[in-house]
């Protein structure tokens, strides 16, 4: 089965997993969603991740954190670009996610980056998702 949005389906994954509890969600792996991962255990967002190749392309094992009372660190997700209508952002049009408690996270011609970085570094790109 082809699989059209895989960074939708990675944020789908780990906020279906937040919800039931998981310690740990398994998804394929992909270049693009290590990138992400990344900066989702940069910021805090995520405990750790793992690479496990095998046959095929590999998976990534995302270990999930949790506050003292069981309840998740990511309190939402959204996917803003998608493949049917891409967003791109100037590096001075970048929006701050809940007055910046939050991370914006691009796809830029440095890599793919959080927002913070990509003001830093004063580039723009393609808008890919928000995680608060």
């Amino acid at each position: 089965m082809v699989m059209t949005d895989p960074i939708a389906d990675l944020l789908s994954r780990i906020r279906n997993a937040q919800q039931a509890q998981h310690d740990i969600v398994s998804i394929p792996a992909s270049k693009v969603k290590k990138a992400v991962l990344d900066i989702l255990k940069h910021e805090g967002f995520i405990q750790d991740y793992t690479f496990e190749a095998n046959a095929h392309q590999g998976l990534l094992h995302i270990y999930l954190k949790y506050d003292a009372d069981l309840k998740p660190i990511i309190l939402g997700l959204k996917r803003v670009s998608t493949p049917g209508c891409r967003r791109y952002v100037k590096a001075t049009e970048i929006p701050k996610v809940l007055a910046g408690m939050g991370i914006a996270i691009l796809s830029t011609s440095r890599g793919v980056i959080s927002d913070r970085d990509a003001r830093r570094m004063n580039v723009g790109g393609e808008l890919m998702a928000y995680v608060w």
